[in-house]
This record gives C-alpha cells, structure tokens and sequence, in this order.
C-alpha cells in the first residue's frame, strides 16, 4: 500500500456491555429448577428443589434485564455519522506460469 493515502479517522463508537454473572445463574437456576424434580428424597422434597431453582432463576434473570436497562441508557444519544472510507487500491496479478501446473 502507498504511505501518502490519508485515512480519515472513524467517527463511531464500539460500546461493549460490562461482563455480568447474570446468565451464569440463570443457567444454574433452570438446571436447578429442572433437575430439582429428579432430586426427590435428597433433603428436601422434589418440588422444594425446584421452587429454589426458580426463584434463583428470577432473580438471574431481574439482574441481566436491569444491567441491559442501564447498558443501554449510558450509551451516547448521538454520534457524528462520518464513516472511515478507506482508499482504493488496485491489485495487479503477474501471469509467469509456475512448474507447469494449471493455473486457476
């Protein structure tokens, strides 16, 4: 590529989401919800089992919808719509055949 081309600079942003234990236990909590019906005799009773699953579940799933509300809200309103185009360049193929194998 040639040195003298100026590329102009991107305008737009990449927001990522922060990491979150959200959907760790809302794996945990339907495992538990699920699995809880075969744990029967194990403790407690199947349904105990399963209601703590559920409720863990919820809560996992209150925490990945408030932290996607505010992932949201502190995004930037606006952005200045300028795309980095980048230059054009042609690429020039040299036709030497090579060791008599086909080209193609």
């Amino acid at each position: 590529m040639s040195e003298n081309n100026k590329i102009p600079r991107s305008s737009e942003t990449i927001q990522t989401p922060r990491p979150s234990w959200g959907p760790a236990f809302f794996a945990l909590g339907a495992t538990g919800a699920v699995a809880g019906i075969y744990a029967n005799g194990f403790a407690f009773s199947a349904f105990v089992w399963s209601y703590i699953g559920i409720i863990v579940m919820l809560f996992a799933f209150r925490a990945i919808v408030r932290s996607s509300v505010r992932s949201y809200f502190s995004l930037p309103r606006r952005q200045e719509a300028r795309p980095a185009t980048l230059p054009v360049e042609q690429i020039y193929l040299e036709s030497r055949p090579s060791s008599g194998r086909p080209q193609g």
